[in-house]
């Protein structure tokens, strides 16, 4: 299958959602819609709400009622960046080739406006009537899973870990629950949301964690290495901030050549894990391979 023009779908899919969830600007209160309009249509892959969309299509499921779902991962993923990028946090200028969302709009209206992001994200999954096939149950787990990922043990807790890392020597197991934290609980609950959608089995679940927490994996590490040896205009933002930082990353343990060896047995494996599943999970494979093999 051609990987891109799937993501394109996709993504396009995903965007006119998300362009329709957001009151626009003329809506009151004017300056926090603006500002949580500004990063989350300002562009970026939506890896992981197609991450959920590409789970459920494995298993069979392809309707535009679980696009709510899938969007409120990107939600949580924009109010990340936002925080992110905050000066009390990474301190970054620029975010998706532009500049970031504090920077624009001042530190405190950035604050209020990745608030708003991740308590609209629960918002989303909580809609519904009935009509849409969804049952209470399948929400309540979709809702689970969205804050397990997002939350204390999972991407706030890796944030926190990032942060007292910095100018620490940590060794290898130490990077490696940062990263399970920080990136890979949250594309694991993209992943595991979809399975909840698609109505998974035990096995096929289990086919999906597993393959989520390779790619979540192979997901940091090219981070890491773009990081490293990208430049500003590939990444959409500044480069080598990792290293000025003090951050310990995959490249510092393996090198840049050991580190992308290490994210594509990570690949490898992920693909293994859905050996059981037919080729409507061709996506998600494709996905895999796509992650390593990414520029920005």
């Amino acid at each position: 299958m051609n990987i891109q023009a799937y993501l394109d779908q996709q993504r396009q899919r995903v965007d006119q959602f998300l362009e329709r969830s957001v009151p626009p600007p003329s809506v009151h209160p004017h300056r926090l819609y603006e500002s949580m309009r500004y990063s989350l249509l300002g562009g970026g892959k939506r890896i992981r709400p197609i991450l959920t969309i590409a789970a459920a299509q494995a298993l069979g499921y392809d309707h535009d009622a679980m696009l709510p779902f899938a969007a409120s991962l990107e939600f949580v993923h924009t109010y990340s960046l936002i925080h992110d990028d905050l000066p009390a946090m990474d301190d970054d200028d620029f975010r998706r080739g532009r500049l970031t969302n504090h920077k624009v709009f001042g530190d405190g209206m950035a604050i209020l406006a990745g608030d708003a992001l991740l308590t609209m994200a629960f918002e989303l999954c909580s809609l519904g009537d009935g009509t849409d096939g969804f049952s209470a149950a399948q929400q309540l787990d979709i809702v689970r899973e969205l804050a397990l990922g997002s939350g204390h043990q999972g991407m706030v807790g890796g944030q926190v870990m990032d942060i007292q890392a910095e100018n620490q020597e940590i060794d290898l197991a130490h990077l490696q629950q940062i990263h399970t934290f920080k990136t890979g609980r949250l594309i694991r609950a993209a992943v595991r949301i979809g399975g909840i959608i698609g109505k998974a089995t035990t096995p096929q679940m289990q086919c999906l964690t597993d393959y989520s927490e390779d790619i979540g994996l192979a997901f940091q590490i090219a981070d890491d290495v773009l990081n490293m040896v990208g430049t500003r205009e590939e990444l959409g933002k500044d480069a080598g901030t990792d290293e000025k930082r003090g951050k310990q990353t995959y490249p510092t343990f393996f090198g840049v050549e050991g580190a992308r060896q290490l994210g594509e047995e990570c690949v490898q494996r992920a693909i293994k894990q859905l050996e059981s599943l037919d080729r409507q999970a061709d996506p998600l494979r494709h996905i895999a391979t796509y992650i390593m093999a990414r520029r920005h």
